[in-house]
């Protein structure tokens, strides 16, 4: 048997308990971050309705389409009770009926502010209140039985600025983070000037309590090859969602690359007192790593606008995934992983590595070959996917040294089974969404648009679903899905499973819209 597990387990049920209202304290009703737990574990340990002897009978029980118009869906559902809380990507945040998915409410984003929003994060429901950002870079607290806004605060107005980041509540505060795109804008673009940060707002007002910048304020050190104004360093946004330990009040979070320049708290782990944001500690996982859109362009025009391309350190290896708190023996550790592929461990204390273990090559320019989105801790072992690692793979890891337990590739048929068949040219045999543990199950979406279901103990695959198909919906006719990425992660809840399905990344034709599926036995 191996060591610690039992205090493993007894750990892991402490952090799933975390939730918090406005007071600080655990609230049975809440969820106040992106997978229900303040330490970011994505393990629902109450949902025992579903087990591997009878996951094989789950069957489909309602869909909710999405307008084909305005792109795919990345809002990860929350779930409290009854209602199911997400956002669309035409500008609309919904509450549906957990079991039959009928219509409660929906909040339209254009009635704040001015231009067109998406919502790309998944909510935190607490103390009654709905929290969520958009790609304005404006941070929404709706009410939760009416859908009526309490607040909206634009926490960052930067031309391109955005919230990815899935707030977290405790303590009186909505934690969130925030990135942008500026390094996509083009080269007529004087980059770059943005700046990441991580906010905590008042949770009744919106009222910025303090803000945690990654990176220095740029300052101009030249111009571009076109004479366009060169600004640096910049970047490190905060793509990924915070995790809490509400003992020591300790926020961790993971942070991207420069845009330009070198310099702050790039691709690094964040240890910040929850109320005054000062650091505690912080680790830097990569010594250099500057990257824009033209660093991965074949154009030798485009490659100018890349200087650290020929040193081999635009390299775009974001800290883009939620960290997971879990303790071995008497050791606090917190988990993260990274887009160059490692899977790493450190003292939550110190910020000393305890261990490190790569899962997959690391691909430069994109990182897509690496750890993408969350892991998953449900109290005995990790689980942690590579996205396209040559193929993604799952894994389940001791979290006391990093030994892989068990491995399982993408399936080979993925791509040559189902509605991937029919585009060879398109599929790849990846994960790109979060990992999600119920007790005894590992679920996990696929670029092969297959929904699966994992064996905990042996990784074999229990059940799948094909969401590249037509499918009836409540709301618009017929839906497609298609690759599950993203904020696809899978939401486990009351004897339900759900999933977002058709991510932009793998762009398979669909000329009826992505669509939210409900599982149920």
């Amino acid at each position: 048997m191996r060591r610690g597990v039992a205090a493993l387990a007894a750990a892991a049920l402490v952090v799933v308990a975390a939730g918090t209202g406005a007071s600080g304290h655990p609230q049975p009703g809440d969820w106040p971050t992106w997978q229900k737990d303040l330490g970011g574990s994505r393990f629902n340990a109450g949902e025992r309705q579903i087990t591997p002897a009878n996951v094989d009978g789950l069957k489909l029980k309602w869909a909710y389409g999405f307008p084909k118009e305005t792109g795919a869906p990345h809002s990860q559902p929350a779930v409290i009770g009854d209602t199911i809380y997400f956002g669309a990507p035409n500008g609309k945040y919904n509450a549906l009926d957990a079991k039959t998915g009928a219509a409660k409410w929906s909040f339209d984003l254009s009635t704040v502010g001015t231009g067109w929003a998406q919502v790309r994060d998944g909510a935190a429901v607490s103390g009654g209140h709905v929290y969520f950002g958009d790609t304005r870079g404006y941070l929404y607290s709706l009410d939760q039985k009416t859908g009526k806004l309490d607040w909206a605060e634009r926490i960052d107005a930067f031309p391109g600025a955005t919230v990815t980041s899935s707030p977290i509540v405790f303590g009186g505060r909505v934690y969130v983070g925030v990135s942008s795109g500026e390094n996509l804008m083009g080269k007529d673009h004087p980059c770059c000037t943005f700046r990441g940060h991580i906010d905590a707002l008042d949770v009744r007002t919106g009222k910025v309590d303090w803000r945690f910048y990654t990176v220095p304020e740029p300052k101009q050190d030249g111009t571009w090859p076109n004479g366009v104004p060169r600004y640096g360093p910049s970047g490190a946004g905060v793509w990924s969602t915070p995790v809490v330990d509400p003992v020591t009040r300790t926020l961790y979070v993971g942070t991207g690359q420069n845009y330009s320049g070198s310099g702050g708290h790039f691709d690094s782990v964040l240890a910040l007192d929850t109320a005054t944001g000062k650091e505690r500690w912080t680790r830097k996982m990569t010594d250099v790593d500057t990257w824009r859109r033209e660093c991965s362009s074949p154009s030798p025009e485009d490659q100018k606008f890349c200087p650290n391309l020929p040193d081999g350190t635009a390299l775009d290896f974001d800290l883009g995934a939620s960290p997971n708190l879990f303790t071995v023996g008497r050791q606090h550790l917190v988990g993260i992983g990274q887009k160059l592929g490692v899977y790493h461990v450190l003292d939550a204390r110190t910020g000393k590595i305890v261990w490190q273990r790569q899962l997959s090559k690391p691909m430069p320019g994109g990182g897509l070959s690496g750890i993408q989105w969350g892991s998953s801790y449900d109290g005995h072992r990790l689980y942690v996917s590579t996205y396209m690692g040559n193929p993604g793979t799952l894994f389940a890891l001791d979290p006391a040294n990093g030994h892989v337990i068990w491995n399982t590739p993408a399936p080979a048929d993925g791509c040559t089974t189902g509605g991937a068949a029919q585009y060879p040219k398109l599929c790849k045999l990846g994960h790109g969404p979060a990992v999600t543990t119920t007790p005894g199950l590992v679920w996990l979406g696929a670029q092969d648009g297959k929904f699966r279901a994992y064996s905990a103990e042996d990784g074999k695959v229990l059940w799948s679903f094909d969401t590249l198909t037509d499918i009836p919906t409540l709301n618009t006719g017929t839906g497609r899905g298609g690759a599950i990425a993203g904020g696809g992660g899978a939401v486990v809840a009351h004897g339900m499973v759900y999933v977002l399905t058709g991510d932009m990344f793998t762009p398979y034709p669909n000329d009826k819209g992505p669509v939210l599926l409900a599982f149920g036995r």
